[in-house]
């Protein structure tokens, strides 16, 4: 049964969150948004949207911090779902009845990565997955897990804002093969819809959700049309496995580039595509094409 009212939103300083704030307030929710970091809080400038700092997780201070809080039956948890668990007890300290949480479907597609890294992050994800679903269960708790494709942001993610950095800096990319994998980019807003969705359909509690962008491009075609937005000509150089680990062992020496990997090169060629179907059927999901401006990186 969804319900309605108070939601507290974990991670909601994240790129998601700058997007699903506005939507629950809109709609009307009582929103509180947690954030681990002090400089995340923002001065309520809204009646429905209050900031509060989140107790450090394993802290024996967070029932004394929030018991004497009004309840928050509702959750949004856009913070990695593998942290998660550390805040199973603030959410019972609230009287967490329903919980909607996001993971990724990194799960699958890093799953067999060369990367050794890579691979423990999808083997992580579906343990916590699993974590979740049992401790819902436990606790008579109704969850949702959506995992979304590749999310963007311009200037703030970590997927194409990284990509337009490298070509600010080097006029070109660098791609391995002919880089003809199929991609669904989606939109960060269009995860907060699907998680505002989430939050009110019933028939979306206790199921997992595949969430992709509402175009399927390959991953020449993503990039070229970052070229665009920026207002260059695209200019690729390709470039040999060996020549572009090489090359990722000396741009992780920029912040932008630091979570890069080989692995990465090798899926520039593999098809990361998944079916939203269910959420179309359930969470009325219509994710947008992937569309940038030039706006979007000035």
């Amino acid at each position: 049964m969804s319900c309605k009212g108070r939601v507290g939103v974990l991670g909601a300083s994240s790129i998601v969150g700058e997007y699903l704030l506005p939507l629950l307030v809109e709609e009307g929710w009582d929103v509180v948004a947690f954030s681990r970091r002090e400089q995340n809080i923002k001065p309520s400038g809204n009646g429905l949207l209050t900031w509060q700092l989140l107790a450090q997780s394993g802290s024996t201070a967070i029932r004394d911090l929030h018991q004497k809080e009004k309840q928050i039956t509702c959750w949004i948890s856009l913070a990695p779902i593998a942290v998660l668990p550390e805040y199973f007890h603030l959410l019972l300290t609230y009287g967490a009845r329903q919980i909607v949480a996001v993971s990724s479907t990194s799960r699958f597609t890093k799953k067999e990565s060369s990367d050794r890294a890579e691979k423990k992050l999808a083997e992580k994800l579906a343990e916590n997955e699993k974590n979740l679903s049992a401790w819902a269960k436990k606790e008579k708790l109704t969850f949702t897990i959506l995992r979304p494709t590749l999310i963007y942001s311009p200037g703030r993610d970590k997927n194409v804002s990284v990509i337009a950095a490298f070509i600010r800096r080097f006029s070109f990319f660098c791609v391995f093969g002919e880089a003809r994998g199929l991609r669904q980019p989606i939109y960060a807003q269009d995860v907060a819809f699907a998680c505002v969705a989430a939050l009110k359909a019933e028939q979306a509690a206790n199921h997992c959700y595949n969430i992709s962008g509402g175009e399927t491009i390959d991953y020449r075609e993503m990039v070229c049309r970052v070229f665009s937005a920026l207002g260059r000509k695209p200019r690729f150089v390709v470039f040999p496995l060996w020549l572009f680990r090489l090359a990722i062992f000396i741009l992780r020496i920029f912040p932008p580039f630091r979570h890069w990997s080989a692995a990465m090169a090798e899926r520039m060629n593999q098809d990361l595509v998944f079916d939203h179907a269910e959420a179309t059927r359930d969470l009325n999901f219509s994710p947008r094409n992937f569309q940038l401006k030039r706006e979007d990186f000035s």
